[in-house]
């Protein structure tokens, strides 16, 4: 499938396995999903299916947005969200509903969320850097930066510089999450492992980019690299091999020429005696 669904973090639990493992889980709750605009590359320059997601009161939305939605006959939602795909499937039209089951229990995802807002935070929280003295005279420096620059040339602070400032609430996508079960009757999704967010917050779930996994990957390059260098050591020694059975050819052959030469000289100058 190339489209994926919007959810509700409900929290974290535990499941067991067969073997009586504990793995820990986050529950999604996908909230009405249901697709309010198809767009294509005729009309739109691109491919993409809109997903509305939960319920909203009508007093709570504008007209544009209310028209919009009465145009895909579905009832008011809290928000959209697009996902582009290559190619449509059958089973996809406006105003269709997209079930939790269209994932199964074993795939991989990755989901994006929010992170967990902090607020305003120092240089040791946020960027982790290391802590002064307690002692030894640092007296009200425990936590400082240090230095944040040079002198009088450039006589500024770079931009980029690792300094206080707001921590958290931004979007972060994780990889490769196992789901672990899916609940078709509650429309909840049990996924291995934690998402960002808080309680309640809204969850965007898609398939993985990724088809394997670093160890995989790891492992057939390690395979390939021990082929290869194998070859090429097997060449190099058979080269290397016939190269010195030729040098010693040619110097046996020097040799024998030379001690053919000193013998006729031999015979030269006693035949002149």
């Amino acid at each position: 499938m190339s489209i994926g669904l919007v959810g509700i973090k409900t929290g974290m639990t535990r499941v067991f396995d067969e073997s009586g493992t504990s793995i820990p889980v986050t529950v999604i709750n996908i909230d009405s999903n249901r697709v309010s605009q198809i767009k294509t590359i005729e009309r739109d320059g691109y491919s993409a299916v809109q997903i509305a997601y939960g319920h909203q009161k009508e007093s709570r939305l504008n007209k544009a947005t209310l028209g919009h939605y009465k145009k895909s006959n579905i009832s008011p939602a809290k928000g959209q969200v697009e996902f582009r795909v290559n190619e449509l499937e059958d089973n996809i039209s406006v105003g269709s509903d997209i079930k939790v089951d269209t994932f199964k229990a074993g795939e991989h995802v990755d989901i994006s969320g929010k992170t967990l807002g902090k607020g305003f935070q120092g240089g040791v929280k946020r960027h982790h850097f290391k802590t002064q003295d307690a002692t030894h005279g640092n007296s009200i420096s425990h936590r400082a930066l240090g230095s944040t620059g040079q002198c009088q040339d450039p006589g500024r602070v770079f931009k980029g510089k690792k300094m206080p400032g707001h921590l958290g609430n931004v979007n972060r996508t994780i990889q490769n999450l196992t789901i672990v079960k899916i609940m078709p009757d509650e429309n909840i999704m049990l996924v291995k492992g934690s998402i960002p967010g808080h309680k309640g917050s809204v969850v965007v779930i898609k398939p993985t980019e990724k088809k394997y996994t670093a160890k995989e990957i790891f492992s057939e390059k390690e395979e390939v690299k021990v082929v290869d260098n194998h070859d090429e050591s097997t060449e190099a020694l058979d080269s290397s091999a016939t190269k010195d059975t030729n040098l010693d050819h040619n110097s046996s052959v020097t040799e024998t020429d030379s001690s053919n030469e000193d013998k006729d000289k031999e015979n030269q100058e006693s035949k002149n005696e």
